[in-house]
């Protein structure tokens, strides 16, 4: 891959017309990449594609649905005929749920799996041979969830760790061509991930959005992270102090911090009427 400091980088983002997607264009703009702008919805990507342009880099927007195989396609043979190619491919693209194993109805396990699994391993089936090609490097934005498997949010937490598992072993396979692997799993941090939140849990958005408001770190926050770990070709990305620990804790004493989980979900999932609590 080209110098990560040399200006003129070639980056793609999925999901980057709001939030952490929006904030990782910006600082790969200010650092003078060029900056393609993906997301779902094609007036969120031509907005962001207007700020990357104005923050010092150069812009491509391109509506792109990650359950669509056919939209990462299009993209690829976008990146390869207008810039030659693609140095970082960033799939960040996702949404949000809550509900217990039992509860959350099929239809949402379908629908959190297809976007935030299945999406991430379109983007690493399409990406991978521009990158090999490049020598460069595929993001992957995961969740603390993929390892704290917090009670409560059971769908997500597969999808995560998924994605968690996905970039563990594209980093094993794609070594030896010359593609290096982040994982980024970032905490509760402020976002607009509850514009599609689906919950099987009464009072669970209301949470989440309180978790975020007061968590202290921004996407910006984030995005400066993941943009010194791929300059850097570190794997994994713990975004929030407090899950450095956990993640420790876990490794070191999985039974502690299995009981610590266990009084979460005491607390967090109150038991039903005629259930023992």
């Amino acid at each position: 891959m080209s110098d990560h400091n040399t200006r003129h980088g070639r980056i793609a983002i999925t999901g980057a017309g709001s939030g952490l997607g929006r904030a990782l264009a910006l600082r790969y703009a200010r650092a003078g990449w060029r900056v393609a702008v993906t997301d779902i919805q094609t007036g969120r990507a031509r907005r962001v594609a207007g700020e990357v342009n104005e923050a010092g880099g150069e812009a491509m927007a391109q509506t792109l649905d990650t359950r669509r195989e056919s939209d990462f396609e299009q993209l690829i043979a976008r990146l390869e005929a207008e810039w030659g190619g693609v140095d970082v491919f960033v799939n960040n693209a996702g949404v949000a749920s809550s509900g217990t194993v039992a509860d959350t109805p099929q239809a949402d396990w379908d629908w959190i799996v297809d976007i935030n699994l299945m999406g991430v391993v379109r983007g690493c089936r399409a990406a991978i041979p521009p990158l090999r090609a490049s020598g460069g490097h595929i993001v992957n934005t995961a969740s603390f969830a993929a390892i704290a498997n917090a009670p409560g949010m059971a769908s997500y937490n597969v999808a995560k760790a998924g994605v968690l598992s996905l970039s563990e072993t594209l980093r094993a396979e794609e070594r030896r061509n010359g593609v290096n692997v982040t994982v980024a799993c970032p905490a509760f941090f402020a976002t607009n991930l509850m514009e599609s939140f689906r919950s099987t849990i009464p009072g669970r958005e209301a949470l989440v959005e309180k978790l975020m408001a007061r968590s202290g770190v921004t996407a910006e926050d984030v995005a400066d992270q993941i943009f010194e770990a791929v300059a850097k070709r570190r794997f994994l990305v713990l975004t929030h102090r407090d899950t450095r620990w956990q993640y420790r804790l876990k490794r070191l004493q999985p039974q502690l911090f299995f009981r610590a989980v266990e009084k979460t979900a005491r607390s967090m999932l109150k038991p039903r009427k005629g259930e023992p609590a």
